[in-house]
């Protein structure tokens, strides 16, 4: 019994503290419901992207180095990559306008209406697509491989995005990831954590 009184004790000698400050929860990242498409369905708790048009992340890519992934299960029409708050997630496909950089479906890297790169194979149901971002360029990687296609010249404040229509259905994971991040990345941060 003393054991479990010493718990609830603040100070040797006695006494409990009046100004008990309760620790702060460190907040998830997750697919954002208040920055997303009017026919998107998200579930698993933020990390599934259903329906039709996109979603950003609830947390801009402030640190240095970032990694995430996605996971295809469904096939359909999809993109996977970085916006910023200005992208119409109603406006499909994401890559069409300035505001947003992104792998597509069909093995394409799209900003602005324009193809800047094109991927070898096919992307199938099951396969990991991660994405690195540092500022200067982001780099796509599948299963785990490079793909060796930088994408430069982002600019402003991005946040992960993903788009889905056509039955395509996407997990995100922006922690526990199915591959490890290439060496000096790590998931993404909120800003306070950063500190």
């Amino acid at each position: 019994m003393a054991a479990c009184f010493c718990c609830f004790r603040c100070w040797p000698g006695g006494g409990f503290r009046s100004g008990h400050v309760p620790l702060k929860e460190i907040p998830t990242v997750t697919l954002d419901m208040s920055h997303m498409g009017s026919d998107v369905v998200i579930v698993k708790s933020g990390r599934r992207i259903c329906g039709t048009g996109g979603a950003l992340g609830n947390a801009p890519l402030v640190q240095d180095k970032a990694y995430f992934e996605m996971k295809l299960q469904s096939t359909g029409i999809w993109g996977f990559g970085v916006a910023t708050r200005k992208c119409n997630l109603n406006t499909l496909p994401l890559g069409s306008k300035a505001e947003s950089w992104v792998l597509r479906s069909d093995g394409s890297i799209c900003h602005n209406g324009e193809v800047t790169h094109k991927i070898e194979g096919d992307i199938a149901e099951g396969d990991i697509i991660g994405i690195t971002y540092d500022h200067i360029e982001m780099n796509f990687y599948k299963n785990g491989a490079p793909l060796n296609i930088p994408l430069t010249g982002i600019r402003g404040t991005v946040y992960p995005v993903t788009y889905v229509d056509e039955g395509a259905i996407l997990d995100v994971q922006f922690s526990e990831f199915y591959h490890t991040p290439p060496a000096g990345f790590d998931k993404i941060m909120f800003e306070q954590s950063l500190l």
